[in-house]
């Protein structure tokens, strides 16, 4: 099972001014991207957080929201509220068939399925914002060795950068 980070940061390392904040500093370019990579990939897995900014499943694919609220329910057939580690939610994930998911956030998710080696790429389309201060793309210390694969500019002064994490016992 292939896990790929998709974020949007700023040119300063930020994904949102704070946990509210809409995810809507991106740019049409940035938005088309996502679309296509969760489209392909199928699945979708994002925190709490994350999914109740935006406020509902998105179409097309099936989006996992990663809660410690075990009461959560979902009232959408393409959305699941799901407590299993990270591990655990992979490997079910690839038993349902699919072969790639896409997480997108937020930091600690981000970091919780980093911190357990489950990250495959990252791929980050960097805005020319700042914001001075901000939510960072993980919510603790920890070192991932990558390789840069791939930089392609977007329309609105996007760069889109994609990152193979190194799983041979690199380090930084």
């Amino acid at each position: 099972m292939k896990l790929i980070l998709l974020m949007a940061v700023t040119a300063d390392g930020k994904i949102a001014r704070d946990a509210a904040h809409f995810p809507d500093w991106t740019g049409r370019a940035d938005k088309k991207l996502f679309v296509e990579v969760t489209r392909k990939s199928g699945v979708l897995i994002m925190g709490s957080k994350t999914f109740d900014t935006i406020g509902k499943p998105l179409p097309g694919r099936k989006n996992i929201v990663m809660t410690r609220n075990t009461a959560r329910r979902s009232q959408w057939e393409n959305l699941v509220f799901t407590n299993q580690a990270p591990r655990n939610l992979l490997a079910d994930l690839e038993k349902q068939g699919y072969h790639q998911a896409v997480l997108a956030g937020g930091a600690t998710i981000n970091t919780l399925f980093a911190r357990a080696h489950l990250i495959d790429e990252i791929r980050l389309t960097i805005a020319p914002l700042v914001f001075g201060r901000g939510l960072s793309l993980f919510s603790a210390e920890l070192e991932m060795p990558l390789r840069l694969a791939h930089v392609k500019q977007l329309d609105d002064g996007l760069i889109h950068a994609v990152y193979r994490v190194r799983k041979d016992g690199a380090s930084l």
